[in-house]
Formats: C-alpha cells, sequence, structure tokens
C-alpha cells in the first residue's frame, strides 16, 4: 500500500497558528499511521508566497515581498520540529521549479484551448484575492471578511472551468468518499447544482507584479490559486518522475473548510484539463475556536504553536486537538480544557497505568519479565480486548475519526487500570502458591503498555517512545511490532527487563487570572496627595477603568447617521462598540487594525445599535477644522491586553 498525504501550503500573510497547527499535526499523525500499517508513505507540506496580500504585507513591513516571504516561510519551517512534525518535502511556490512547473502547466491547459482573453466586471474581494459573485455576499459583504468587495472591471485570462463542471458532478456523485466528511461533499454538489462560471486565472502586472508570469502573455501573472494547487505535483516532480508516479495515484489533501471551493472544484477541473488523474482523497475539517470566540487567518489569532508547546507539551498538545476534535466540526480550545485532558486522560490514566505497572514489576519481579501462566477465562478476555480496540483504532484512523480512535484507546487504558484493582498483584505477591498468576497478571498489563505505546506513537509520539524505551523495546521495528499486535499476543520476551522511567504526564495546575496576590491598599498620605487638587481623581478610580487592546475585525456604517461607524471588535472575545469616526475613516481601512477601548462601559443604544464599549480617539483641531485619530499601541500586541 502507498500513501502521499498534503497539508495545504499555508499563506505567509500570517505566521503560524493553532489552524496551521492542527492542519499540519493531523497530516503527520495519519502519515505515521500509515508507516505503523507498513505502508510506503510521503508527506509534504510548505508555503504560499504569492499575491496581492503578499505585497500588501511586505509594504506595512517597509522590505521586498521576496524578503518578507523568506522569514516567514522560515517560521513555518521551524514550527514543525517544535510540533514533532516531520514531512518528508517542504516546498515552497517561489522555487524555481515550482515556477516551471507552474509554466509549464499553464502553457499546457492554453494550448488545449481551455484558456481564453476577455473583459471581465466583478467584485473582487482583496482579502479573498478573488472575485465573487452576488449569491455569495452576505449583505452585501464578503462573508469572511466581512466587508463589501470592490467592483473592478478589467481585462484578464479565464480558465474554461464550467467545461467541466458535468465531469466533476459524476465524479463526486461516482466516488462517495472523494470528498469527505459527506457534509462538505453535500455542499460541493450544492454549489455546483448552479452554473459553474469560468475563473479567471491572471491578474495584469499594472496592478501586480509579485507572481508567475504566464508563458503566453508577459504583461500579465497567474492567479495565486491556479500558482498554489500545482504544488502537489511539483513535490513529486511532475510529470517525469518517479514519486509522480509512485504516489499521485494515493494521493490525500487534508485542508481547512474555508478554502473547499478551490480545492473541491478549481483543482479537480485543472487536472481534467491537464489529462492528469484526480487525487485520491480530500479530508475536510472545521475551525478552532479560542475560549468560544473564532479564530482564522482572516481576523488575526491569538494562539502560536511555540506558546502552547511551552506551556503544555507536544504530546499534550497533540494528543487534546485530535481528541477534542470531531474532524470535521468546529471546536474550541481553552486553557481550562486542555488542562482537563492532561489531568485527567494523560495523568491519572495513562501515566497512573505505566507507573504502576513498571512499579510492581520492579518491585515484585526485579524488572524482569516472566512468563505467563496458562491463560484462563479473564485473561483470554483481557487480551481479546485489546485486539479489538486495535481492529477499532486501525478502522477509525483510517477515516480520520481521531478522537473515536483514541477513545479506543482511552477504553483499554481504563480496562486495564480495573483488572489491577480486581486482581490486587500486591495481595498475589504475599501469597507464593499464586507467583504463576501474578506473572499472567504482570505479563498482560506489560504487554497492554506495549500495544498502547505503538498505537499511540503516531499522535504522541515522545511519550510512546519513552514508554517503549521503559519497557525496552527501543530500536525495534515499529512497523513490525504494529503488525505483530494485530495478531500475535506475547511479543514481550520472558527473562527481558523494564526500564523504568519517570512520570510521563506530570499534572498541570490551571491558569489563574491573577497571581492570587491581594493589591496592598494605599497608605492615608497617600490618598491624600492622590485626592487633594481640585479635578484630579484617585488612583483607585481610575484602575476602576477597564483599559484594553482591541482588534476590529468589521466595520460597517450605521444606518441613517453620517458620524456612526458600527464597529466588531475583539477583545479578545467578540463585541459590538458604536464610534462617531465615520467622518474620519473609510470601515474598509479600518479591519485589522488595533485600537484602544474601553471595556467595562455600561451598554447604551445610539441610533438602535447596542453599544459595548468605547473606542478611544486623540481630538485636534486644526485652523478651525476637527479630526478624530483613533489610539492605538506602537507595536502589535496579543488582542485582550490590558492598558495600565
Amino acid at each position: 500500500m502507498t500513501t502521499y498525504i498534503t497539508t495545504p501550503i499555508y499563506y505567509v500573510n500570517a505566521q503560524p497558528h493553532l489552524g496551521h497547527a492542527y492542519t499540519t499535526i493531523v497530516a503527520d499523525t495519519y502519515s505515521r499511521f500509515r508507516r505503523l500499517c507498513g505502508e510506503d508513505v510521503r508527506f509534504q507540506t510548505g508555503t504560499d508566497e504569492h499575491g496581492d496580500k503578499i505585497v500588501e504585507a511586505a509594504e506595512k513591513e517597509n522590505v521586498p515581498p521576496r524578503e518578507y516571504v523568506d522569514r516567514i516561510s522560515a517560521m513555518f519551517r521551524e514550527t514543525w520540529p517544535l510540533l514533532e512534525v516531520v514531512p518528508d518535502n517542504f516546498i515552497r511556490t517561489t522555487e524555481a521549479e515550482h515556477v516551471a512547473t507552474v509554466r509549464d502547466i499553464l502553457q499546457k491547459v492554453y494550448d488545449n484551448g481551455d484558456i481564453y482573453f476577455d473583459e471581465y466586471t466583478g467584485l473582487y474581494c482583496r482579502g479573498c484575492e478573488r472575485f465573487l459573485t452576488e449569491k455569495e455576499l452576505v449583505d452585501g459583504n464578503c462573508p469572511d471578511h466581512q466587508i463589501p468587495p470592490q467592483e473592478i472591471a478589467e481585462q484578464n485570462y479565464f480558465f474554461r472551468m464550467s467545461s467541466y463542471q458535468q465531469q466533476l458532478i459524476d465524479h463526486i456523485k461516482s466516488n462517495p468518499d472523494f470528498i469527505t466528511p459527506e457534509r462538505y461533499r453535500n455542499e460541493v454538489l450544492s454549489f455546483l447544482s448552479e452554473p459553474l462560471e469560468d475563473l479567471c486565472i491572471s491578474r495584469p502586472k499594472s496592478r501586480l507584479t509579485w507572481g508567475i508570469e504566464l508563458p503566453f502573455d508577459e504583461t500579465f501573472v497567474t492567479y495565486v490559486w491556479f500558482d498554489a494547487l500545482i504544488n502537489y505535483l511539483t513535490g513529486l516532480g511532475y510529470p517525469g518522475g518517479e514519486d509522480y508516479t509512485t504516489f499521485w495515484p494515493f494521493s490525500e489533501h487534508v485542508i481547512a473548510k474555508d478554502i473547499l471551493k478551490p480545492h473541491a472544484i478549481y483543482w479537480p477541473t485543472m487536472l481534467m484539463s491537464m489529462g492528469v488523474p484526480l487525487f485520491k482523497k480530500l479530508h475536510v475539517h472545521g475551525y478552532w475556536n479560542v475560549d468560544d470566540t473564532k479564530m482564522s487567518k482572516s481576523i488575526g489569532n491569538v494562539v502560536r504553536p511555540r506558546q502552547l508547546v511551552d506551556e503544555y507539551g507536544i504530546d499534550t498538545l497533540r494528543y487534546f486537538i485530535l481528541r477534542e476534535m470531531s474532524f470535521g466540526l468546529d471546536s474550541s480550545f481553552s486553557s481550562k480544557a486542555i488542562v482537563a485532558r492532561q489531568n485527567a486522560d494523560l495523568a491519572n490514566d495513562l501515566g497512573n497505568l505505566y507507573s504502576r505497572t513498571m512499579a510492581m514489576v520492579q518491585k515484585y519481579r526485579d524488572g524482569e519479565v516472566t512468563a505467563p501462566g496458562q491463560p484462563g477465562a479473564a485473561d483470554v478476555a483481557f487480551r481479546d480486548a485489546v485486539e479489538t480496540m486495535i481492529l477499532s483504532y486501525r478502522e477509525a484512523m483510517g477515516a480520520f475519526h481521531f478522537h473515536r480512535a483514541l477513545q479506543a484507546v482511552w477504553d483499554v487504558i481504563s480496562m486495564a487500570n480495573k483488572y489491577i484493582v480486581v486482581n490486587e498483584p500486591w495481595a498475589l505477591a504475599k501469597d507464593s502458591q499464586k507467583a504463576e498468576l501474578l506473572d499472567s497478571v504482570l505479563y498482560n498489563l506489560l504487554e497492554c503498555l506495549r500495544i498502547v505505546s505503538l498505537v499511540l506513537q503516531p499522535v504522541m509520539p515522545i511519550a510512546s517512545g519513552r514508554m517503549a524505551m521503559g519497557l525496552g523495546l527501543e530500536g525495534e521495528s515499529e512497523a513490525t511490532r504494529f503488525l505483530d499486535a494485530g495478531g500475535n499476543w506475547g511479543v514481550l520476551v520472558p527473562g527481558s527487563r523494564v526500564k523504568p522511567e519517570g512520570p510521563l504526564f506530570p499534572r498541570l495546575e490551571s491558569r489563574k487570572k491573577d497571581d492570587g496576590k491581594k493589591e496592598k491598599p494605599h497608605s492615608k498620605k497617600v490618598k491624600q496627595v492622590l485626592q487633594s487638587e481640585e479635578g484630579l481623581i484617585a488612583m483607585d478610580a481610575f484602575q476602576k477603568l477597564d483599559l484594553r487592546v482591541a482588534e476590529i475585525i468589521a466595520a460597517r456604517p450605521v444606518k441613517k447617521s453620517k458620524k456612526l461607524l458600527k464597529l466588531t471588535v475583539r477583545a479578545p472575545e467578540e463585541r459590538t462598540i458604536v464610534s462617531g469616526i465615520a467622518e474620519y475613516y473609510q470601515p474598509s481601512d479600518l479591519v485589522g487594525q488595533q485600537v484602544i477601548i474601553v471595556a467595562n462601559l455600561k451598554p447604551v443604544k445610539l441610533m438602535g445599535v447596542t453599544s459595548q464599549g468605547m473606542v478611544l480617539t486623540a481630538r485636534e483641531e486644526i485652523d478651525g477644522e476637527e479630526r478624530l485619530v483613533l489610539s492605538t499601541v506602537s507595536d502589535i500586541v496579543a488582542v485582550g491586553s490590558r492598558i495600565n
């Protein structure tokens, strides 16, 4: 068997965050699982580095686009080892090999008659870097960026995507597993039930130069998606590479739901035009919220992978996100939830089972793996439960039901902990006539731990490696040991020795909102100074103001008002604030800006809109003309940070 698993190549207009980490850990886990099954596996990730937003981001930092993309791409490459992610290939769209492949494919599709030149007037969203249709808008706004797209009229090249609509529908219907989970397959079919428009695949150099030049017209560069999607072929040496021949028929893409349309419609139709077989599967996952607040690239992020690893550890993070999210649905990340998983599942259940078993083998058998006696009914039932778990695990992992696979493993861990309580090895150790029974109990527990360490290797590589080392299995073929576990109980060799490790997972304390220290009251003398001058306020009165850094994620005019704008901000929770800055700022210019707000004002209604705070501004008057300037901070900081 062969597997080619990919992540999307990540757009370098943002640094790595939890969403990127999840997608990449999923692909890494799946690649490790397939290797355990003895398959030939190739795992690819990388970065997408062309387009409008890259130029915009580079301009904000006052650096050339190339310098900017080199720096951010390096951040992604350096993040994956922190998460124990081990790709076989890391691809960049600025690499010469990729540029050449894209140009060759563009020429081929052009020669096939599937690219034509035309003038087009459409609604262009700069954030999405594509034209939107009227039916995609929500209240006239882009649904992802919450601002109205700009109407643009220009000449461009178009890909005859509509020519392949029925062929794509037929393929999806005849291959139920082509897009999973099923809800996304249904979403794509629903979209395809309407006539499909052709795809604009160029941008004039008068508007954008940072891109791959069209081979048949040097005055245009290619649309970023037509460039980016081809990475899946470039990374295999398409068209003549041995890896392409070996792996492409078994290709599986992992993506988040926000890029479903390019992967489920643009990409298959491009492949059809090229005469290349379609990829095997498209796996689509939901969004991560942070403390129940939506998190995405378009509105910024608050959680970085390095922060998570530093605070919780690699294995805990990998376990949590795979166990907590039902693949395909949205899920919520919080400190409270990950600490609960660490303490209950990892420290109490798995950690306790491992520590107790190793301690008993050390205490009662001097660390030696002893031969089990003739198996009784309880022993057979125990082994059967473990092998049933393996079957459930393999099926669930293969179907991207990671939470179900881990639940099956934890059912066995729970059973093993109960097995200790029921058999009371400490009591058996006191009765010399029950030595054989004690040997069987200890051996069963060690074999259970051996198998648990194997099935957890794709999820928690460091912890599973420590478990294997403690069991004396380091250096043994993981694939062989996993296949043995599927049908052979008794791989541990009597007479070998265990090597006890320290605790696998220490307990974590929940974060506290403060350090628990009470603020010292001001002395009478200080209070007198603070209150002595007329017009001044006491320090404790000022401290009642909750000033925070917020990010504007949406802005729109308030109906029937020339001065008011309705702002949606994160600080870090979402809230609505009405601000009288409409005469000084365009709504589209505000999205993404960090501002300072008063977060604890009593809500009031302004022109029918409830305002939950105040945005601070500086007011100045020059030659009789007044203007308002938003107050902000001198550097980008985490939203919700307090102003002291």
